[in-house]
């Protein structure tokens, strides 16, 4: 076993670069970087005993990483405890007295608690979504930030992705605390506190909804005109719209200003539909032409830093090694990623399926696997045979839903959602559907990932062990949306000793040849019947899992880049 695998970018860490692509200001005061942390036994009231702290903490990486430079021997079993509390602690100076100041975090797991000068300032419930505090009236000259965690993993029925207490095989160690940026933003009174782009390539236009702390009006500057917002939102006509895809992922930059206070945002002119191909097949549609997406899943772990990617340019690696081998889509699993993925997802040119982060309790074998594969499907309002009875749970995932979509509506590379995976604490998926909708209607809803069907807008499917077949009389568009999974270990870059994969091949070779074979019996034949997606497993070998076309620490790329591009460039024309 390998625990201490490096990325190519492990030592020279750079988290730098502003963390909202679409809400940039001039104003940025980061406050990533050593901060002081304790781990003890606790909750997040239990006062700070035996004194002093346990060490420093470079933040925005979890305990658990490498990165994080976390002595190991504080962490029992490696990981937070479900029994303990994490400390942070930071003393930083204020940078401007005018205006107002907002406390931002990317996300922290799970639960937590900030106190600002020994002051109780806010909270947040949820691991994975951003939030804010406006902290100006606890603001001194020089200030002690403190950040308390709470994280019970899998031991309670919350949203935690593939994070297990019990981890291998496919579930991953438990990650914890403060696992993005945090920062400072220093606004006029006045200010813009977000905005809401929604395109519309149909009839050449874009909404733009501006939402102020104070009612006021603002103006958006694109291309040298400038357009007056009543109500808060203005329709803005886009002259001959030049149309994002994957091909040409031209994105459009406008500023947003409100008196003193201005932020520069982008948009792109794109519609995802769904459609019938000249066959009368029903298909995806992307600016209402029929498209394939071929693409992988992508998990967002790395040796180094577990969640946390070590820069921006490894989160530009994944995304590139992706393009270069000829796929146009990346279904992010079960983890929402920082903002800067998704933007360099927009201006790269990568289609994203967005799943949303499962919970509930203790899995049902014969509800996530055993039945499904028999061909039996169970509904999904039976809540104790997908392991969700809690009424808290549930009513948690509604929330995290809106705070996901809210967080990521702006971006255009996101063209689906997936609300449930293979069964893992599904609940009343098309209910849930159709509340996604209302949140956002401009994407493709991928209800039931996999099995546990109900009937959504999609036929969505998973195969590994046997050859994928097209359904019979299905008038549903049909996705492949996991296969392959083939496994080859690369000695020193593999995390664990028993290692985990769904066909195992020796080298590089055979692996080819696997993939080749692949595509050419069961891939392309498949769209030719009606297939309309297809998302091979996976991007990157993670902990246990060595079915990645890049090793866990980006060192080796295993596949060959230019043959696996030429099947998907015949699959895609």
């Amino acid at each position: 076993m390998a625990n201490n695998l490096k990325t190519p970018w492990s030592d020279k860490i750079d988290t730098t670069a502003y963390p909202r692509p679409q809400m940039q200001r001039q104003s940025y005061h980061s406050l990533d970087g050593n901060w002081q942390y304790k781990i003890q036994k606790g909750n997040l009231d239990t006062p700070i005993v035996d004194g002093d702290f346990d060490g420093i903490i470079k933040v925005p990486f979890s305990p658990e990483s490498m990165l994080s430079g976390v002595d190991k021997s504080r962490l029992t079993d490696g990981f937070l405890q479900p029994d303990e509390v994490l400390i942070y602690r930071l003393e930083f100076a204020t940078q401007e007295k005018d205006g107002l100041a907002i406390l931002h975090f990317g996300a922290v797991d799970y639960e937590c608690k900030v106190l600002l000068n020994g002051n109780l300032i806010g909270g947040h419930v949820g691991g994975y979504t951003a939030f804010e505090i406006e902290i100006s009236e606890y603001l001194q000259e020089l200030n002690v930030l403190e950040v308390r965690v709470v994280d019970p993993s899998d031991s309670m029925p919350i949203s935690r992705g593939k994070q297990k207490i019990k981890h291998g095989g496919i579930w991953y160690t438990p990650t914890s605390g403060i696992w993005q940026s945090v920062w400072i933003e220093y606004v006029p009174k006045v200010y813009i506190k977000s905005i809401k782009i929604t395109p519309n390539l149909d009839n050449s236009l874009v909404n733009i909804k501006v939402t102020t702390n104070v009612p006021s009006e603002a103006e958006i500057i694109l291309k040298g005109k400038t357009y007056a917002t009543q109500n808060g939102e203005v329709d803005v006509h886009i002259e001959n719209p030049r149309e994002w895809s994957p091909d040409d992922p031209y994105l459009y930059y406008f500023d947003v200003i409100c008196g003193k206070d201005k932020v520069t945002s982008y948009f792109a002119m794109r519609k995802f539909s769904i459609g019938k191909r000249a066959d009368g097949k029903p298909c995806f549609m992307l600016n209402n032409k029929p498209y394939f997406m071929t693409g992988l899943l992508d998990q967002g772990y790395w040796s180094d830093g577990l969640n946390t990617a070590p820069s921006d340019e490894a989160l530009i690696y994944d995304i590139q090694l992706a393009k270069d081998c000829g796929f146009n889509t990346l279904r992010k699993h079960i983890k929402i990623e920082p903002m800067r993925w998704y933007y360099h997802c927009d201006r790269l040119g990568m289609i994203v399926w967005q799943d949303f982060v499962n919970g509930g309790g203790k899995y049902n074998k014969s509800a996530i696997l055993l039945l499904p594969n028999i061909g039996i499907n169970i509904k999904d309002d039976n809540y104790g045979f997908y392991a969700r009875k809690d009424k808290v749970g549930k009513e948690l995932y509604y929330k995290e839903m809106s705070e996901v979509v809210a967080q990521l509506f702006n971006c255009p590379c996101i063209g689906l959602w997936t609300p449930f995976n293979e069964g893992w604490g599904q609940f009343d998926a098309l209910k849930v559907t159709e509340y996604l909708k209302t949140l956002d209607h401009t994407r493709l809803i991928d209800h039931a990932s996999g099995w546990s069907d109900q009937g959504g807008e999609i036929r969505s499917i998973h195969k590994y062990f046997v050859k994928f077949k097209m359904p019979r009389n299905e008038n549903r568009p049909v996705a492949l949306s996991e296969y392959g999974g083939y496994a080859m270990k690369v000695d020193g870059h593999t995390f664990a000793d028993k290692a985990f994969g769904y066909a195992i091949y020796k080298d590089g070779q055979s692996l080819d040849r696997a993939l080749l074979k692949l595509w050419q019996n069961e891939i392309i034949p498949a769209k030719e019947k009606g297939l309309c997606a297809s998302i091979y497993t996976q991007v990157s070998d993670v902990q246990s899992e060595v079915n990645g076309l890049v090793t866990y620490d980006r060192q080796v790329v295993k596949v060959n880049i230019v043959a696996l591009k030429a099947l998907n460039d015949e699959l895609v024309n």
